[in-house]
């Protein structure tokens, strides 16, 4: 009997719709899954290095006189009609250690920051009793809020104020403001408990309210405090499918999501709620809601065809005037949200006819759709708009009008929706800044680099040498001045300096003395113990150092006996010319080489063959 083999094919009409179902499924990721991830990256073929992520997502210049991180940012677009100013930052993300404020000029070089022991954001610049402050908020993120305090810094960086909320409260990461009655705003997210049953969640549920508070800075005493939850309906939410949330306290549903507050001239509140596509117009008495901008309670008819009042997941909102409102409108929620694209606005609003319209919009070149953070300002001096991007790792300058000036990154444009690096606010303003330190300089051979951490009014650097006569009453004379350009400056030293002591010296515009360095001087060649970074002899016994020194002998003793084994049978292994030289070099080494086998047989060769033949 012939056997039976059994055929390990599909059959066809099976095989045919695995390949169908493998089809199918190829076409589908592509349709939900690749193409529209590809479409919200938003990738660019035609950018340089820099946004290709070829130098890193987060590129960080090397100091040799400071020790601290910054951005070594790029200017995508540049144009000299930028504004002076400074920038100030807090970028934060996986790239970076920590998160800490960070002072830029307007090309992006680094002009102050300092480190922190917890993270730090909505760093600003603001005005207190006509005095200027360095303003932020630290303290610990918690999924998307904070709990925390704020900080006040002098021009001479030293803390002054630390303001908290009143009451059994956290202060919050999303605003921070001074108002004109040189009072603090500060938001507040509260844990507290409501009726979730309307959108299928529990009748005793959890909800993070909305609070905002003002506050005297110099007693701490409050002055008001108005809840999201006293006067807002939780339907006005954008948010309404619970997703999970609203259960328990440990993941509270977040309605509302409040992001700025800002007072005006009579003495009432906006204030800004993401979650709601809402902003509200405050009574500062009586906490009635005297107006809604936006959101499902809009009030406002829009004369822009919907551009003034459709903006959504904004942050921002801010009085310009008292008929102008500036807005950051994200117009976006997650990454895979609708394509569309984040603007600052200008809107014009008629109150008592509750009219608006859009003056101005300000888009990124790029088209960035940034889903969470950002802001919007009007620079006082220029009228041009100022909008830093948030998720987005960008800021960007504008004419009034619109035209792009400046436009700056932080990281990498082409992976900006991915959210590696942001920062919360960037905002540009006035500052001078007078370090109480000393300015800081590193002599590497017949160089200096020196730096001296925020100090803003350095035009140049001054290299002064010591004329060697009095060591109690040291003078020096000036050799040569180099202008400072970047955080760092390199001052070459001039041949004929002799091994003596000299200083560099800042000097503002007008030549006049800012401060200087401690004594320097050339360092002659390094000896071990420097190049290793520590005094071998100061820190190791002479029993240690003996002991070293033994195990250093024992460690060649056995380099040399394992080269006088390997040596003459690499000779013996390749003969020739090469095991010619391997044998001159064992011999130099006093190794006795190996015969090989030619030596062998002329060596048997020369010896004579015993005969009968005796000689006398």
């Amino acid at each position: 009997m012939l056997p039976v083999f059994r055929s390990n094919k599909w059959p066809s009409g099976t095989r045919l719709l695995l390949d169908l179902f493998v089809v199918v499924t190829a076409i589908a990721s592509l349709h939900y899954l690749l193409i529209p991830v590809l479409l919200r990256l938003n990738l660019r073929l035609g950018v340089g290095l820099f946004d290709h992520g070829f130098y890193g997502l987060y590129p960080m210049p090397q100091y040799v006189s400071f020790d601290m991180q910054s951005p070594d940012v790029e200017l995508a677009i540049w144009d000299d009609r930028c504004s002076d100013g400074y920038v100030f930052i807090a970028p934060h993300g996986s790239p970076i250690e920590g998160s800490n404020p960070v002072i830029l000029d307007k090309r992006g070089n680094l002009v102050w920051t300092m480190p922190m022991d917890r993270p730090a954001t909505d760093f600003n610049m603001q005005e207190y009793f006509g005095e200027k402050y360095l303003t932020y908020w630290h303290g610990i993120s918690d999924h998307g809020h904070g709990l925390g305090s704020y900080s006040m810094l002098d021009s001479h960086y030293i803390h002054r104020f630390e303001v908290t909320p009143v009451g059994n409260f956290e202060g919050d990461i999303h605003d921070f403001q001074i108002s004109q009655n040189d009072t603090a705003l500060i938001v507040i997210y509260d844990l507290k408990q409501a009726n979730l049953e309307e959108f299928d969640g529990p009748h005793n549920g959890f909800i993070y309210d909305g609070i905002f508070q003002e506050v005297d800075i110099a007693t701490g005493a409050l002055l008001f405090e108005w809840h999201f939850s006293n006067h807002v309906p939780l339907n006005a939410s954008y948010t309404p499918e619970l997703k999970g949330t609203g259960r328990d306290s440990t993941s509270p549903w977040d309605p509302y999501h409040i992001n700025s507050v800002d007072k005006d001239d009579s003495g009432n509140y906006i204030v800004s709620a993401r979650h709601t596509h809402s902003v509200y117009n405050i009574d500062g008495t009586t906490g009635e809601i005297l107006w809604v901008l936006g959101g499902k309670d809009n009030e406002f008819t829009d004369t822009s065809d919907g551009r003034a009042t459709d903006f959504s997941w904004q942050h921002d909102a801010r009085w310009h005037d008292e008929r102008t409102l500036t807005l950051y409108d994200n117009a976006a929620k997650d990454f895979l949200g609708p394509i569309t694209r984040s603007r600052g606005m200008i809107i014009d609003i008629d109150v008592p006819n509750r009219i608006a319209a859009v003056r101005e919009e300000y888009f990124h070149p790029e088209g960035i759709r940034a889903h969470s953070q950002g802001n919007m300002q009007i620079l006082p001096n220029t009228g041009n708009a100022f909008v830093g991007w948030g998720h987005c790792a960008a800021y960007t300058e504008f004419t009034p009008e619109g035209e792009i000036l400046c436009d700056t990154h932080l990281s990498a444009s082409n992976w900006f929706q991915l959210g590696l690096v942001v920062s919360y606010r960037s905002y540009k303003n006035d500052w001078v800044g007078r370090p109480l330190t000393i300015p800081t300089a590193v002599v590497v051979e017949d160089s200096v680099y020196v730096s001296w951490n925020g100090a803003t009014e350095i035009a140049a650097w001054q290299l002064e040498l010591w004329d060697g006569v009095d060591m109690d009453n040291m003078h020096f004379e000036p050799v040569m001045k180099v202008e400072k350009t970047d955080f760092e400056t390199k001052v070459e030293l001039p041949a004929e300096i002799p091994r003596t002591s000299f200083r560099l010296v800042a000097l503002d515009s007008k030549d006049a003395f800012l401060g200087k360095t401690t004594l320097l001087s050339k360092h002659p060649r390094q000896t071990f113990s420097e190049w290793l970074g520590i005094d071998v002899f100061g820190e190791l016994s002479y029993p240690v150092i003996i002991t070293i020194f033994a195990v250093f002998c024992c460690y060649l003793l056995a380099v040399y006996r394992i080269l006088k084994a390997i040596i003459p049978l690499v000779s013996r292994s390749f003969g020739g010319c090469g095991g010619f030289r391997g044998i001159q070099l064992g011999r130099r080494l006093g190794f006795k080489p190996i015969a090989t086998n030619t030596e062998e047989e002329d060596e048997e060769e020369d010896i004579p063959l015993m005969t009968y033949t005796h000689e006398d």
